[in-house]
């Protein structure tokens, strides 16, 4: 399985970004996508999931409002659209697949998720 994210890049405070995240290999009956950063000295830290057929959505309550998962299923790739973007968010974004889960709880742990793409920088400058 091999999973290509990109749309990275430097941006300004309040600006917008839109992250891709490509999934290919292998095929699935279901499954969830998610995105997780890891910042400057910071741990990686669980961003937002989407089951990949039910199109049910998770975010961590600090991303609610200003990060938008999606999925387009024919093109099997899933976006992560982030507006009013703060230096804070400058990281490291990563995508990952693992078997499916419907609880909040299991969906943000890295543990989940068995493939993981090799990450796109997001810069938040101020």
């Amino acid at each position: 399985v091999q999973l290509q994210a990109s749309g990275g890049g430097l941006v300004q405070a309040g600006g917008s970004l839109r992250l891709s995240c490509a999934v290919s290999g292998r095929s699935f009956a279901n499954y969830n996508m998610g995105w997780f950063r890891q910042a400057p000295g910071k741990e990686r830290e669980f961003v937002a999931a989407i089951s990949w057929t039910t199109g049910h959505i998770h975010y961590a309550d600090s991303m609610k409002g200003r990060f938008t998962i999606s999925r387009d299923y024919a093109k099997n790739t899933a976006y992560l659209q982030m507006n009013s973007l703060k230096p804070e968010d400058t990281a490291v974004y990563c995508c990952a697949v693992g078997r499916y889960y419907s609880d909040s709880h299991s969906v943000s742990l890295q543990g989940s998720y068995d493939y993981w793409g090799q990450g796109t920088l997001v810069t938040v400058s101020s």
